[in-house]
C-alpha cells in the first residue's frame, strides 16, 4: 500500500515512459543563481522578477476566492493577481493548461492543478521546480506534499486536499441492531441484508461507478485497502496482483448480490449524493461536501439528522480513500515568477488555509487547521476526515495519466458491469499498463 514518506527520501510521481531519461535530466540541473531556483528544465526562477500575475484554475463554485484575491491585491498594488476561470470539468481544465503550455504562452502564471497532474506537467517541463524553503512544508499533511513532488523535487504546493468518507443511515442501522458503521465490505453486505429484511425498497451501497475519473478513484482505494497497489514506487504496474483481483471481485460481488444497485453504474458524485439524500441508499461513499446537503432543512433532504460518518469500507484492514484536492504550480513560460512564489506562499499559509476551510467547507492541506476549534464547528467529523486524509492513497502519479486512467476505467467497468471477470479484466489492464511503461 502506498504510504507517505518524508520529502527528502520520497520518490514520488511515477514517470510512466522515460523514467531513466527524466531522472538523468533532472539530476543534471542546478540553480541558476543565488536569487533563483532551478525549474528542472535548465532555467531558473528569478525571485526578483515581480509584477502582475494571473491565477488559472477551475471555476470557483464556492464564491469565496474573490475575497482572498482582494486581500492579496489590496496589499500588493503593483503585483495584482487576475483570476482566469477555466471550466468546471477537470478534463477541460487539463486540456486548456496543456494547450497554453504547448504554445509557450505566458497567459497563465499560477496554475491550479489536479493532484494527479504533477508528473505529467513536470516531466514535460510545463511547470518549474519551486524553492522549497519558501514554503512551510513541514506544516502540511505529508500525504498532500507527496502529490506535488516529482523525483524528490517540489513542483506544486498543496492548497486543498480531500478524502472520501462513508455516510451511513444511523437510524436504519440502529433499527437493525447495529451501533457502529461497517469497517469492511463484508460487514457492510451483512448490514445491508439485515436492513433490507424490513426495508426492501431501500438500496444498499452507492459510490461513483460510472465510466469516468471517479471510477479510477474507486479502484485505486479499494485495491489499496486490500493491501495492493496499481503501480509501485518504481513505476511498475501490478494491476493483476492477487490483492487487486480480490479488490475488484469484492465490487463485482456487491453488484452480483444486489448490495450495490445496478443504477450505481451511472453514478457520479452528484447522482450518488442525490440517491442517498432522497433516502434511497443505506450507505454512500463520497466526498465531504455532501454533508451540508444532507442537513438541509428546506425539505430537499430525507436524511436530516439520520447520518453518521466513518472511514470508507475496506476489503481487509483499514479503509483507504483516494486523495483529492488541488495544488498550485507556476508555468514555465510565465513572467513575474517571484511574485507567483510569494502568492502561493500567501494562499497556503495557515491564516488563509483556516479561512478557506471555514468559508468553503473544503479540506485544506495544513495539519494545524484540523486542530482548530473554530474549524471543528464547520466539520462535525473533523477527526475522521483528518484520519482519512492521513491514510489516503494517490491515484497513479504518471506522465501518461490520460491513457492510464482510461485503461483503469475500462477494465474496472467491464468487470463490475458483468462483461468480464475480475482476473481477465485485470490481466488485460496489466498488459496495457506494461505497454505504456515500455513505450
Amino acid at each position: 500500500m502506498t504510504r507517505s514518506l518524508p520529502l527528502t527520501t520520497r520518490r514520488s510521481a511515477l514517470a510512466v515512459g522515460g523514467l531513466a531519461a527524466a531522472a538523468a535530466g533532472l539530476a543534471a540541473c542546478s540553480s541558476g543563481g543565488d536569487s533563483g531556483s532551478s525549474d528542472g528544465g535548465g532555467t531558473s526562477i528569478d525571485l526578483e522578477e515581480r509584477g502582475p500575475i494571473t491565477l488559472a484554475r477551475g471555476k470557483d463554485t464556492t464564491g469565496a476566492l474573490a475575497d482572498f484575491l482582494s486581500r492579496w491585491n489590496d496589499d500588493h498594488p503593483d503585483e495584482q493577481v487576475t483570476l482566469i476561470e477555466l471550466p468546471e470539468s477537470a478534463d477541460d481544465q487539463r486540456s486548456q493548461f496543456i494547450s497554453n503550455a504547448q504554445a509557450k504562452s505566458d497567459s497563465y502564471t499560477v496554475l491550479g492543478l489536479d493532484v494527479v497532474w504533477t508528473a505529467e506537467f513536470a516531466a514535460n517541463q510545463w511547470v518549474v521546480a519551486l524553492p522549497e524553503d519558501t514554503f512551510d512544508l513541514d506544516a502540511l499533511i505529508p500525504a498532500t506534499v507527496t502529490t506535488g513532488t516529482y523525483f524528490d523535487k517540489l513542483y506544486a504546493v498543496p492548497f486543498t486536499t480531500n478524502a472520501q468518507l462513508l455516510f451511513s443511515r444511523k437510524d436504519l442501522l440502529e433499527e437493525a441492531g447495529y451501533d457502529q458503521p461497517p469497517a469492511t465490505f463484508e460487514e457492510m453486505w451483512e448490514i445491508v441484508a439485515k436492513v433490507q429484511e424490513k426495508h426492501p425498497e431501500i438500496n444498499g451501497f452507492g459510490s461513483q461507478y460510472a465510466k469516468y475519473e471517479g471510477l479510477t478513484c474507486q479502484l485505486t482505494d479499494v485495491v489499496a485497502s486490500a493491501g495492493g497497489e496499481i503501480f509501485d514506487a518504481e513505476g511498475a504496474p501490478h494491476a493483476d496482483s492477487a490483492e487487486a483481483t480480490t479488490a475488484l471481485q469484492t465490487l463485482r460481488d456487491g453488484f452480483d448480490q444486489g448490495h450495490i444497485p445496478q443504477e450505481a453504474l451511472t453514478y457520479k458524485e452528484e447522482e450518488s449524493r442525490q440517491a442517498f439524500q432522497d433516502g434511497k441508499l443505506i450507505f454512500l461513499q463520497n466526498w465531504p461536501y455532501v454533508w451540508d446537503h444532507f442537513q438541509n432543512d428546506d425539505g430537499s433532504s430525507q436524511v436530516v439528522d439520520k447520518v453518521q460518518v466513518s472511514l470508507v469500507p475496506a476489503v481487509a484492514g483499514e479503509g483507504t480513500s483516494t486523495i483529492g484536492g488541488a495544488n498550485y504550480a507556476i508555468s514555465a513560460f510565465a513572467k513575474n515568477k517571484g511574485t507567483a512564489v510569494d502568492f502561493i506562499a500567501f494562499m497556503t499559509a495557515l491564516e488563509q488555509q483556516k479561512a478557506w476551510m471555514i468559508e468553503t467547507a473544503t479540506p485544506t492541506a495544513t495539519a494545524a487547521v484540523y486542530e482548530d476549534a473554530e474549524v471543528a464547528k464547520t466539520f462535525e467529523f473533523l477527526d475522521t476526515l483528518k484520519s482519512a486524509i492521513d491514510k489516503g492513497v494517490s491515484r497513479p502519479q504518471v506522465v501518461k495519466y490520460g491513457d492510464v486512467t482510461q485503461a483503469i476505467q475500462e477494465a474496472a467497468y467491464s468487470c463490475i458491469s458483468g462483461e468480464a471477470e475480475a482476473a481477465d479484466a485485470l490481466a488485460q489492464l496489466q498488459e496495457q499498463l506494461t505497454g505504456l511503461v515500455e513505450s
